[in-house]
């Protein structure tokens, strides 16, 4: 009998047995040891991952997390597509903007006031909507941050905004209804944050209009309705008195072909806002309601 029947045979198999599985033994713990330590090894990537992503994105800091879920931003690229007819190029700015807001909230002072989404729409779509003129002017601005974005945004399309802020600078954020609180970064709103922060959007930040004072106070009308503006972002008393105030205001200020965007519109945080705009479309009015993107109305001057 040759070795290898010798092997075969019943009886050495029942000889090797013990062997075979002592070995199998054997290679099945190096096998899990070397799994453990590599799902270990993966936990670890990933919670330093996490860590850093957490700084840089989470609420930390700011009160509210700038990280992105795909079914959020796939019904944002629709509905600024929608808005601008063009879907690659909706694709294309709200991913610029969205850099934009993180790479402003990591260099300036305070925050931008709203979701990252809604932030996004704004920042992406105004530019896409082909304002007549570069005048713009924002009622409600907290920290100044989304103005310094949206002069960016408008620079990258070509234009030289010209840039109008009206805001009562109440070292804290003012809306009717709520308990005045100190922001969540810590920062006062005042004009000193506001002017470090349009710094960053150079020349024509530093170069921005501001008045102090509530939009319905007619010394504060007076002092900026010298122009007609191609831009006008609705964002400060949230009421729909409030509301309704400033949407007649900008129905005597916008120019011709002017965007009117109505911040947090349909929000139902806010149900004054979607009240004020109802309400008003019913009346005789310049204004014509294009559609809305991630809690934002938009609408055309005639």
């Amino acid at each position: 009998m040759n070795s290898r029947s010798l092997l075969r045979s019943p009886v050495a198999r029942r000889l090797l047995r013990p062997v075979a599985d002592l070995i199998d033994q054997r290679v099945e713990r190096q096998v899990r040891s070397a799994v453990r330590e590599g799902v270990r090894e993966a936990v670890r990537e990933a919670t330093t991952h996490r860590l850093t992503s957490e700084l840089l994105l989470g609420s930390h800091g700011r009160g509210l997390s700038r990280v992105v879920a795909e079914g959020p931003l796939k019904r944002l690229h629709a509905e600024v597509a929608a808005l601008a007819g063009d879907r690659d190029a909706a694709v294309r700015n709200v991913a610029t903007a969205y850099r934009l807001l993180v790479a402003l909230e990591s260099l300036g002072v305070g925050r931008i006031a709203g979701g990252t989404m809604n932030i996004c729409g704004k920042l992406g779509t105004i530019p896409l909507l082909d304002p007549p003129n570069d005048e713009i002017l924002e009622i409600g601005t907290l920290y100044g941050m989304f103005s310094t974005g949206l002069v960016r945004m408008m620079e990258r399309d070509g234009r030289s905004p010209s840039l109008t802020i009206v805001d009562p600078f109440a070292g804290v954020q003012l809306q009717p209804g709520t308990n005045p609180r100190p922001d969540p970064t810590g920062t006062p709103v005042d004009e000193h944050a506001v002017r470090t922060n349009l710094a960053l959007a150079g020349p024509a930040g530093t170069a921005a209009r501001i008045r102090r004072g509530f939009s319905e106070d007619p010394e504060t009308r007076e002092a900026v309705s010298d122009r007609a503006y191609g831009v006008i972002v609705v964002d400060g008393d949230h009421s729909a008195k409030g509301v309704r105030q400033d949407l007649q205001w900008a129905e005597e200020i916008a120019a011709p072909g002017a965007v009117v965007v109505l911040d947090d519109y349909g929000d139902p945080s806010w149900p004054g806002i979607k009240e004020a705009l109802d309400d008003h479309l019913k009346d005789a009015t310049r204004l014509t309601y294009l559609g809305k993107a991630a809690h934002s109305a938009y609408l055309r001057a005639a």
